[in-house]
């Protein structure tokens, strides 16, 4: 998944731009508004994070902007002013939620993952396939029960083919939502990481969760399960994946 954060407070905006690689965004990022539109426009971006108060161009001309071009993945406002109507502007103008400063970046992170299900059409933050279940919130793996170890760059493979309802991702999107711009892109690793996942996840060759289509692409080839509740039980807090490769 690509997350745009644009804020113009640079300890915060550091902040955010670390704790979302850790639940393994790869980001854009800047604290103008004229440089976040852009990037809002030509980057392949999942979910927007958007401070109302920025130079440049502020957040609500922002966000009108970026609707007007038909850009439709969600964005959470962040903003300082408490008044009501700056939020009722704020949802208004295209905006999906909102935050008020300060806050606690475990409720960002929160709002950021059911921001995605509800645009995915997931109401959980647990997703079942089959013998497979992804939980989003503990970014853990399992099959047939059993956890399985992906390193971060497996995990973000398999959940961004897992939220595109069985369609066909090429090679360059899959980059594209993988990496940050300034990272290097070979396409050869991307090949490894798909290798491994078919290795870790169908260990016993019963399971095929990965299909490719020769010059098209990867597609999750497992079928959605009806969805199970899972926000009442008790939240753990495992390790998350490793970024070793």
């Amino acid at each position: 998944m690509r997350a745009l954060i644009v804020e113009d407070e640079t300890t915060l905006r550091e902040q955010l731009v670390n704790e979302l690689r850790t639940q393994g965004f790869a980001i854009d990022e800047t604290g103008d508004g004229e440089e976040g539109l852009y990037l809002a426009l030509h980057m392949p971006i999942d979910i927007a994070i958007i401070d109302l108060g920025l130079p440049g161009r502020d957040g609500l001309s922002l966000i009108r902007a970026l609707r007007q071009q038909d850009r439709t993945y969600p964005v959470l406002i962040l903003t300082a002013r408490d008044r009501w109507q700056d939020k009722v502007d704020g949802l208004e103008a295209g905006a999906d939620d909102y935050l008020t400063k300060p806050f606690h970046i475990e409720e960002l992170l929160a709002r950021t993952r059911a921001l995605l299900r509800r645009t995915g059409g997931w109401s959980d933050s647990v997703m079942h396939f089959e013998r497979m279940s992804i939980n989003t919130r503990t970014q853990q793996v399992s099959v047939d029960e059993k956890l399985i170890e992906l390193t971060a760059y497996e995990y973000r493979v398999l959940v961004y083919l897992a939220t595109q309802d069985g369609s066909v991702i090429s090679k360059s999107t899959l980059l594209d939502h993988l990496y940050d711009e300034d990272t290097d892109r070979d396409p050869n690793v991307l090949e490894v990481f798909i290798r491994r996942l078919r290795q870790k996840l169908d260990a016993d060759k019963t399971l095929n969760p990965i299909e490719t289509l020769r010059g098209r692409g990867y597609r999750l080839a497992l079928s959605r399960k009806q969805e199970q509740s899972s926000e009442t039980s008790p939240e753990t807090s495992p390790e998350s994946p490793s970024d070793s490769t």
